[in-house]
């Protein structure tokens, strides 16, 4: 354990790969990404049409948490198995059939007739998302040809690129032509699963021709209380970013129409603008990571943000939309360096880690959607907002973190 101003390293060998010379193979990383793009912008549906659903159903802020709890904790829960379980039998065309999940949650939700029926959809959208992120994650890791941040920003930036646009096009779509129009994005996750199909050719033969090369026998290094420690302040970190972001993604919308008497559409046209700052700050964290070192950017994108969350109940609208994308940009590259971080920790296991921490991502997400419906309905969103902007100074045990040097490049 490190204490602020000492350097504590971490050596850890790396792992048998199955493409440890091999280059980065950028076809299927963009092809990765893009899939993750018609994923998160049909999941991000969900919550963009939230006040629409509220009135046609007649929902308190409670239920609105609960839909996103349904979604969140099925993919949560489901996550580490699914992980776990690729990671001795790889199933190459999982990817499509998670995304096939989808698009059964995605019909079920443009039909729904009650409050059940769309917390039974967005629980379907959640086990295809539990089946798609290990994996995916796994092909952009073996994609990388040993670029591990890189890869994993790729893959990231897709799936929040997709996160933003689902509030656009709900605005453009969904509320002019209502709750049935959902149906229109079985196009995107019909493309998405042609898309994951050709991924899939492409990682069974990988599997294929690591079968016929030798693979010598290399013992994994054991898991010390050391690396426990770390992986606990990890996940206390993503506790952080994501119990954060589950204020702004899910009740936004809810905080600009209420301070600032904004239309639907137009509190969606800002959520938009949020979501694509997380989008774009993505594509920075891997990269830096690489260079740099992964605890680095772990620092900065979540201590650094500090400032900015806790001015931001105070400001105007104008100084909201500008603190809420400065917001985004710097928190959003958190996760692939937190991800790489762990997976480095715990090398041989990319599903098992991919699988934990997307699974407690979407999790924290989830109760704490919930958890912040009940609070907003005893009090009120503007005080949700006040509560959560201390939570990104957890960020601090970030100087308990060790600092990692690899002998090798890690690999699957």
């Amino acid at each position: 354990m490190a204490s602020p101003g000492t350097e504590t390293h971490l050596t850890r060998k790396s792992s048998p790969a199955l493409s440890a010379a091999e280059p980065t193979v950028l076809a299927v990383l963009f092809a990765i990404s893009f899939s993750h793009l018609l994923n998160d912008t049909i999941q991000s549906l969900i919550p963009a049409i939230y006040p629409l659903l509220k009135t046609s159903f007649h929902l308190s802020f409670v239920q609105v948490g609960l839909i996103t709890l349904a979604f969140q904790m099925t993919a949560s829960i489901l996550q580490p198995f699914v992980g776990l379980f690729t990671d001795r039998w790889p199933q190459p065309f999982s990817l499509a059939c998670g995304m096939g999940l989808t698009l059964c949650g995605l019909t079920l939700l443009s039909r729904a007739w009650s409050f059940g029926i769309v917390v039974a959809a967005a629980a379907l959208v959640g086990m295809g998302s539990s089946i798609f992120h290990p994996e995916s994650s796994r092909v952009a890791h073996l994609a990388s040809g040993g670029r591990h941040g890189l890869a994993q920003s790729i893959f990231q930036v897709g799936g929040n690129a997709g996160s933003s646009l689902g509030p656009l096009l709900a605005a453009l779509i969904v509320v002019p032509y209502g709750q049935k129009s959902v149906l229109w994005f079985a196009l995107p996750a019909l493309l998405g699963i042609a898309v994951l199909s050709g991924v899939g050719r492409w990682y069974r033969s990988q599997l294929t021709q690591a079968k016929a090369r030798p693979r010598p026998h290399v013992e994994l290094p054991k898991i010390t209380r050391r690396v426990w420690f770390a992986l606990l302040v990890l996940g206390v970190l993503i506790f952080s970013k994501y119990f954060y972001l589950a204020s702004l993604t899910n009740y936004y919308t809810f905080y600009l129409i209420q301070k600032f008497h904004l239309s639907v559409q137009g509190a969606q046209y800002h959520l938009f603008l949020f979501l694509f700052a997380v989008a774009v700050g993505t594509v920075i964290g891997g990269p830096v990571g690489d260079r740099y070192g992964r605890k680095l950017v772990i620092w900065v994108s979540i201590l650094g943000v500090a400032p900015f969350t806790i001015a931001l109940p105070h400001a105007n609208l104008l100084w909201t939309g500008v603190l809420t994308v400065l917001i985004g940009l710097i928190l959003a590259s958190a996760f692939s360096a937190i991800l790489v971080y762990a997976q480095e920790l715990v090398p041989g296991k990319v599903g098992l880690v991919s699988g934990l921490f997307f699974g407690l991502a979407f999790g924290i997400a989830g109760i704490g959607s919930a958890v912040l419906g009940e609070v907003a309905d005893r009090t009120s969103i503007a005080y949700v907002f006040h509560l959560c902007s201390f939570l990104p100074l957890i960020g601090l045990l970030t100087a308990f973190l060790p600092n990692i040097r690899l002998s090798a490049k890690n690999s699957t």
